[in-house]
C-alpha cells in the first residue's frame, strides 16, 4: 500500500475551529475518501503545522485524481480556506506530496 503525507498551516486562533470541522466531517466526504482508496488517515499538528498521513490502496495517483475530480473535496477546500492555508500541487491539483527519506517497516 502506498503512503501519502502533506502539510499545510493553520491560520492562527483556528484551532479549535479546525479540530470541530473535523469532529463534524461531512459524511459524503468521508465516502469519497474512502472511494480514492484512502485509508488510515491521521492529521497531526505542531505549531501552526498541519501534517496529514494516509494510506493508498489503489495507489496515490489514483487518491490524488479521484480527490481532483470531487466536487465534494472543492466544496471542502472552499469551507476550510478560513482555517487553514495549503498550497495545492500544480500538476496533480491534491495536496502537496511530501518525500519520505526514511521508512521503519
Amino acid at each position: 500500500m502506498e503512503k501519502y503525507a502533506w502539510k499545510a498551516m493553520l491560520i492562527e486562533g483556528k484551532l479549535e475551529e479546525y479540530q470541530k470541522r473535523h469532529r463534524e466531517i461531512w459524511p459524503e466526504m468521508v465516502e469519497v475518501l474512502k472511494e480514492a482508496g484512502i485509508r488510515n488517515y491521521s492529521i497531526w499538528i505542531v505549531g501552526n503545522e498541519i501534517f496529514g498521513y494516509y494510506e493508498c490502496e489503489k495507489g496515490a495517483e489514483f487518491a490524488a485524481a479521484f480527490q481532483k475530480n470531487s466536487p465534494v473535496v472543492d466544496r471542502w477546500n472552499e469551507f476550510m480556506k478560513d482555517v487553514m492555508f495549503m498550497e495545492m500541487d500544480p500538476v496533480t491539483g491534491a495536496q502537496p506530496k511530501l518525500e519520505c527519506v526514511w521508512n521503519l517497516d
